[in-house]
């Protein structure tokens, strides 16, 4: 056993337990006064290891698993062996105050603290350059289990997210291979990012679909059971993967995977069709013109691709730097990259993006939403880089009008709200108004149509929780004055009206706008023991234009009395995001600069 896996507690703190069918023994442990917060955990802590326990066909070797809620944590959850350890925010649910987002984050995470007690404490990487063994597995296995135990979560409309902000990170000069060398605690430290995490799982992901699911699944019980109490590298993983019987395959996993966890960054396969001839050239997708920076980098890319006149999947695995596949009939369209199973973006050359776009204006559906959110993606990255105009990717994103899927919703925001605050930041007010109605207007029928309730799924709970958030901030009239109806019949309640969980963040973020009704949250901030609500109050009140008030909760949060130092990272990006906090933001972390590093 790993000596960062040993943890003690002493405490006066209350539990509850359950036993899996398995017959372990789970408590989850917080102050007594939140002890009634405890039960959703539980109950996903017992599916969980359950599901584990089946999985892996490799029993929790221990007889309790204990899950502790700490009133101050600075790490978000930590996967001690069988003393599991969580910020309370991270697993503490309030039935009567908790979102939608509250009970899908707090069991993603509690999947990946007991997917590590297989990943990471069972096996072990052998030393730190492999940690993406231990956290991009349980990444992974986040999405594999919490889609099984937790089906009305619908966690997989959530996978595309995560590979998305991998590849933000992995575009830049900056990024690292998956595995690299690594020496020292700074170093060590510089591992737990996105690429370890987000990349390891998003490759992991991809492998599976190239291998089959079940294929994949008997690899990773193989490598459990014979590298259980011991440390392992990478290419104990890819020889489990693939039974003795195929060991030419065993080396086309190897060879392929290594072009994937020995290498920075991520391909980007440009793609030209002319009749049946597909032609295929691949090279390094980064945010940078440096071109030594590019050159020498290949990848082995299992590529999939649907037809208009096929649904059906083809596979072609490209291995060189360009190559050519065959259509047994011309089409009207080709997509690559289906439902973006793949890591790498895609660039269609001649008619191919505008026989995409006008496939999305005229029948959407016919694609998956995951395809239409990467379709997305890929077209404003190429701007990004030069590759496209601008005035295509806008031109694609017009068929958003029609979409309801949150997926690529959601991913449709996430490019254009950028283009957006980059105007609003430079104060060009004329430009600025112009492209906030541009994007009221694709999505201004999905946003009024959106119900302050905590009826629906969880993914449309979530969706309108987003839509009116947006639409508050930006100042849509409707939104602003339901919410300002909303906030005052609260604030004369005292607190006590229930609000709608999933649009209260919407309306606190309205009532934060006036001194009085800021100062009335922070009290609410201060006296509630529900750690989604004031999760909630935090957000709406770093999204504030007051400036002092921005000011004064950063200095709090450094302090760390009034506010949690926990919380001060969280507070400082909040204000930064904020159009009246941003320069507040950064003067706060230049003056406070060395106290910060101390911390």
């Amino acid at each position: 056993m790993s000596t960062y896996l040993v943890a003690f507690i002493v405490c006066d703190f209350l539990s509850i337990s359950k036993n899996t069918e398995h017959g372990v023994k789970i408590s989850v442990y917080t102050v007594p006064e939140k002890i009634d917060q405890a039960e959703l955990a539980l109950d996903a802590a017992v599916r969980l290891l359950d599901f584990y326990d089946d999985y892996f066909d490799v029993p929790y070797p221990l007889p309790k698993l204990d899950l502790v809620a700490i009133p101050d944590f600075q790490s978000g959850a930590m996967e001690n062996w069988g003393l599991t350890t969580y910020r309370e925010s991270a697993l503490l649910f309030d039935p009567h105050k908790s979102s939608a987002s509250d009970k899908l984050d707090i069991t993603t995470v509690i999947a990946h603290e007991l997917a590590h007690q297989w990943f990471g404490n069972l096996v072990t990487m052998q030393w730190w350059n492999d940690l993406w063994l231990n956290e991009g597995f349980a990444n992974f296995m986040e999405f594999v289990s919490v889609n099984i135990t937790n089906p009305e979560l619908q966690v997989e409309d959530y996978f595309l997210g995560t590979c998305f902000a991998a590849m933000d990170v992995d575009s830049l000069s900056s990024s690292h291979p998956v595995s690299t060398p690594v020496e020292n605690p700074s170093q060590i430290q510089e591992m737990f990012d996105d690429v370890s995490y987000e990349k390891g799982a998003c490759i992991l992901y991809m492998l599976r679909e190239f291998l089959t699911p079940d294929h994949f699944k008997s690899g990773i019980v193989r490598y459990l059971k014979q590298y259980s109490y011991q440390n392992t590298v990478n290419t104990h993983l890819w020889e489990s993967l693939i039974t003795k019987q195929h060991s030419e395959e065993k080396q086309d996993v190897k060879a392929m995977m290594e072009t994937w966890t020995l290498q920075e960054g991520f391909p980007l396969v440009t793609v030209e069709v002319k009749g049946h001839q597909v032609r295929l050239r691949q090279e390094r997708y980064l945010k940078c013109e440096d071109p030594s920076q590019t050159s020498g980098f290949l990848w082995h890319i299992p590529l999939t691709y649907i037809t208009s006149n096929s649904a059906a999947i083809h596979r072609f695995l490209l291995k060189t730097k360009t190559d050519a596949l065959y259509l047994p009939e011309e089409a009207d369209w080709v997509k690559f990259n289906v439902d973006m199973s793949g890591y790498y973006i895609i660039h269609y050359e001649g008619s191919g993006w505008d026989d995409l776009i006008t496939l999305l204006k005229h029948n959407h559906t016919a694609l998956s939403s995951h395809d239409r959110a990467s379709l997305i993606n890929n077209v404003f990255q190429l701007v990004s880089v030069g590759k496209l105009p601008l005035d295509k990717a806008l031109d694609l994103s017009l068929y958003l009008c029609h979409e309801t899927e949150i997926m690529p919703v959601m991913q449709g925001f996430s490019e254009l709200v950028p283009l957006y605050k980059l105007i609003e930041k430079r104060d060009m007010e004329a430009l600025e108004n112009h492209m906030k109605g541009y994007i009221m207007h694709l999505f201004h029928e999905l946003i009024d149509g959106q119900a302050w309730t905590d009826d629906g799924s969880v993914s449309e709970r979530m969706l309108h929780s987003f839509l009116l958030l947006f639409a508050c901030l930006r100042g849509h009239q409707p939104c602003v004055s339901t919410a300002t109806q909303l906030f005052n019949k609260w604030k004369e309640s005292d607190g006590n009206m229930s609000l709608p969980n999933d649009v209260s963040r919407a309306v606190f973020t309205v009532g934060a706008r006036t001194e009085e009704g800021w100062d009335f949250l922070f009290k609410k901030y201060r006296e509630s023991l529900s750690t989604s609500l004031k999760s909630r109050i935090k957000s709406a009140l770093s999204s504030s234009p007051l400036a002092h008030k921005l000011k004064w909760m950063m200095e709090q949060s450094l302090e760390g009395s009034v506010m949690k130092m926990q919380d001060l990272p969280y507070v400082v990006t909040s204000v930064s995001n904020n159009p009246k906090g941003y320069k507040h933001a950064w003067d706060f972390l230049r003056a406070n600069w060395r106290l910060l590093v101390k911390k």
